[in-house]
């Protein structure tokens, strides 16, 4: 499984807002393709864009932008975070 968990936080939350975009946790070995392949799959929601980035603590964080503008909130809200 390429996707671990949501990445919520304050910073994330506003993201959320204004963007339209979602972070997840993924697999160090996760490639955008991947991502979106497994995103699409999983949520049935087109991605337009994804963007990576190793953290402090040596996680991959995935943040991911959606072509519906309600996308990522749906998502959230289905998953219980919102």
């Amino acid at each position: 499984m390429v996707l671990k968990h949501p990445y919520v936080t304050e910073k994330a939350m506003m993201a959320l807002e204004k963007e339209n975009k979602l972070q997840f946790l993924v697999d160090k070995g996760a490639t955008k393709r991947s991502i979106k392949r497994e995103i699409e799959k999983t949520f049935e929601q087109e991605v337009t864009g994804i963007s990576t980035v190793m953290t402090m603590r040596g996680e991959k964080k995935a943040i991911i932008s959606f072509a519906n503008e309600k996308a990522a909130e749906e998502i959230l809200s289905r998953l219980g975070i919102m």
